[in-house]
């Protein structure tokens, strides 16, 4: 006896597989083509700000699953925030990324201390 015709399983006209390698690009197509996020920031430009100050994605250590957790629940905070009608632009941290640049500037004898910050910015732009 065959008893898969015997289960009354629901129907779906989802398909049996997602095919998201050929979906995807429709689907970035129409997000490109929405521009949700522009749309919010500029319907909430004016009010209230919300400012996350996110730092650098993995600066002391190798990624892992806690970095992305991290910035799940970073980007669930501003779109909170932003449904809440708040002006919360997203503005990803990568400030460690010029320390090297910093160090590099320190080992050729430079005092960051003996100037302003703005030159000793520009120090670290002549150095690239």
């Amino acid at each position: 006896m065959d008893y898969k015709e015997t289960l009354l399983m629901p129907k779906t006209d989802f398909p049996m597989r997602g095919g998201l390698p050929n979906k995807e690009p429709q689907i970035q197509e129409k997000w490109d083509a929405e521009d949700q996020y522009h749309k919010a920031l500029e319907k909430n430009k004016g009010n209230e700000t919300f400012i996350l100050h996110d730092g650098p994605p993995y600066a002391n250590g190798n990624l892992h699953m806690g970095h992305a957790l991290n910035k799940i629940l970073k980007d669930f905070i501003v779109r909170y925030k932003t449904m809440q009608g708040f002006y919360a632009p997203y503005v990803p941290g990568w400030d460690t990324h010029g320390l090297p640049i910093e160090q590099a500037l320190t080992k050729k004898g430079v005092d960051r201390k003996k100037m302003s910050t703005a030159e000793f910015r520009e120090k670290c732009k002549e150095l690239l």
